[in-house]
């Protein structure tokens, strides 16, 4: 590439011309000991206000590594390049990988040569592994709602479930709900489409009476962005909300969004988008690095920023 913006953004790249074929993968020695250099980003819109590069960096730094993880935001005037380049950027320039979030986690898997069997489930990607000479797909959310759910509502009824969002989060919450014993899965988005698409792969079914699907469900999940700082409001009237519901988010910027407050308000049982934000990291931090993170320090990290 000749275009300035697509050299200038990043540090000078450790391997920026080798063909993509022949460049030798920081995975290649990720089991080899303390010192070795990590170098991930977060590829995303809106994502300056992220918590996930301070838990990476902390465990890295934890582990002994030289653990470094970059922001990549197409809204900031230096990554302003389409998709492709700054994907074959991040690996020109020896990136272990990347996490993808919001726009990008179905966009992304056009430009993969593999990917895991979670990410096929699920039809979204969120982890990028450079390795080998190849790219490979994951999907961590998955597992990561899953895991959240468990702990933090361990009780959950789980009979029926309303998702709101059928986008790439979606995906991986929906199986995920699946995955815990949710008997039905309702999937409710603007997007008929997609929702229906989403529900056949689950055995769920696609809503469009938000007003039966809520009083038929024990819990709702907001898998959309609204809720996040730059997208205020709810994916659903709070008026259908009741106390016998469970309600979670996946956003977790604010952690107090406004679906979460009105829910707590009206006697519900909530959890936040923090579990999945710290689970999600966690997994991908294996996956970037080689090492076994510590899920707890991770979480205080997580924790060690102040509430908003």
């Amino acid at each position: 590439m000749t275009d300035a913006r697509f050299q200038a953004p990043f540090p000078a790249p450790l391997l920026a011309q080798a063909p993509r074929a022949a460049q030798a993968r920081p995975e290649t020695a990720m089991r080899s000991g303390a010192g070795r250099v990590v170098r991930v980003g977060l590829l995303g819109r809106g994502i300056q206000l992220s918590r996930t590069p301070a838990m990476h960096r902390a465990e890295g730094a934890a582990l002994g590594l030289d653990y470094s993880y970059d922001l990549i935001d197409p809204d900031q005037p230096a990554h302003d390049l389409p998709l492709a380049d700054l994907v074959a950027r991040a690996e020109a320039q020896g990136f272990a990988g990347l996490n993808v979030t919001y726009p990008f986690k179905r966009d992304v898997m056009a430009l993969l040569d593999e990917m895991s069997p979670a990410a096929q489930k699920v039809g979204a990607v969120n982890t990028v592994v450079f390795r080998d000479g190849k790219r490979r797909g994951h999907n961590t959310d998955f597992w990561g709602f899953a895991e959240s759910l468990r702990r933090g509502l361990p009780d959950a009824a789980l009979s029926s479930v309303l998702l709101l969002g059928a986008g790439g989060a979606g995906g991986a919450v929906a199986h995920a709900l699946r995955d815990v014993g949710v008997a039905q899965v309702q999937v409710f988005d603007q997007n008929i489409q997609a929702a229906q698409a989403i529900a056949e792969a689950v055995g769920g079914i696609a809503v469009t009476d938000l007003a039966a699907a809520a009083q038929a469900a024990d819990g709702i999940v907001n898998a959309t962005p609204m809720g996040m700082a730059k997208l205020p409001g709810t994916a659903i009237d709070p008026a259908l909300l009741e106390p016998r519901h469970w309600v979670a988010d996946i956003v977790y910027f604010p952690r107090e969004t406004e679906l979460l407050a009105q829910a707590r308000q009206r006697g519900c049982r909530v959890l936040d988008g923090s579990g999945m934000a710290v689970f999600q990291a966690v997994r991908a931090f294996e996956l970037f690095s080689g090492l076994a993170p510590d899920p707890d320090r991770m979480r205080a990290t997580f924790e060690a920023f102040a509430d908003t």
